[in-house]
């Protein structure tokens, strides 16, 4: 039996980006695999329809059937959960990439070889910086704070992210909640999502090989980028985690995670100043990352996107 895949993609105000996505998707190739029935699911975010032309313009040369809706609802809950809602309901398995991003060609048939050889129910995989700006600042490079944390595949994990990550369709589709609407503006809707999905029993794996790059702008590049997102990140996994389980001993754990962090940070401040300055952001960083994993416990997560 063929399988069926709905990719779905929501997007705000970035023509660029989703050509550039929409190329990728259309470049994919299958070697080892029969080819899968695939349809891609585009949500514009902008009531005024700003990516339609676009969508219109490519359907002729477009592999693959092409769906195109309109969410006026500001948010990115409320974008992602009506692209699942457009899927197919025979579609087998949903796949979630940004409107920043572009696949590698075996991408999807590496997400469905991992995905059927260790019966997953959720696959994440890496996703690759690519720097719109020439003159990167050396210690952007030699800090290496845009580079994924890899595994080797097959490797569970407890959460996962829409930027890259295939899912049974049926597991998402008897939620009554997929996307919590709380998280519509803040972020973090798909931390949470699968956190609560791997609390359920569900299975996440890693496929080191389903890679997907991102575009990365100037505006990023930068001090103060880095440590909110650091800061950010941690402070709503906690946030999450202790609105996800209810037990006290995740509260303490996480508190002595972000002790440490501190500590750590502190600890490497002062030798990093002679060490270059992305050793000093990386000791700013730790600090960021310990106060955000303090601070989520306490429900002060903030906002990032």
């Amino acid at each position: 039996m063929t399988v069926k895949v709905s990719i779905c993609i929501a997007t705000y105000k970035r023509p660029h980006g989703l050509e550039r996505l929409m190329e990728g998707i259309n470049r994919l190739k299958f070697n080892k695999i029969t080819l899968p029935d695939i349809e891609v699911i585009v949500v514009d975010n902008d009531a005024s329809g700003s990516a339609q032309n676009l969508c219109d313009r490519i359907k002729t040369e477009f592999k693959w059937p092409l769906k195109y809706d309109i969410e006026p609802t500001q948010g990115v809950t409320f974008a992602r959960n009506r692209a699942i809602k457009n899927s197919s309901k025979q579609s087998n398995f949903i796949v979630m990439i940004d409107d920043d991003e572009v696949p590698r060609s075996n991408w999807l048939e590496e997400f469905l070889l991992t995905q059927q050889k260790y019966d997953a129910d959720i696959v994440t995989g890496p996703v690759f910086p690519c720097f719109e700006e020439q003159d990167l600042p050396e210690w952007i490079c030699n800090g290496n704070f845009f580079i994924p944390r890899l595994h080797q595949t097959g490797t569970l994990l407890e959460t996962a992210f829409t930027n890259n990550v295939l899912v049974r369709a049926e597991r998402l589709k008897k939620l009554n909640v997929i996307f919590d609407q709380r998280f519509a503006i803040k972020g973090a809707e798909d931390t949470h999502l699968f956190m609560r999905l791997h609390s359920q029993g569900y299975k996440i794996v890693w496929a080191n090989e389903a890679i997907v790059d991102e575009w990365i702008p100037p505006s990023r590049t930068n001090l103060k980028w880095i440590l909110q997102r650091g800061y950010w990140g941690w402070s709503s996994y906690s946030f999450i985690e202790t609105d996800i389980y209810s037990s006290s001993k995740y509260w303490l754990m996480r508190f002595l995670k972000g002790a440490v962090l501190i500590g750590l940070g502190v600890v490497s401040f002062v030798p990093a100043i002679i060490q270059g300055k992305h050793k000093l952001v990386s000791a700013l960083l730790s600090i960021y990352r310990g106060l955000g994993t303090i601070s989520g416990l306490f429900g002060l997560q903030g906002q990032w996107k």
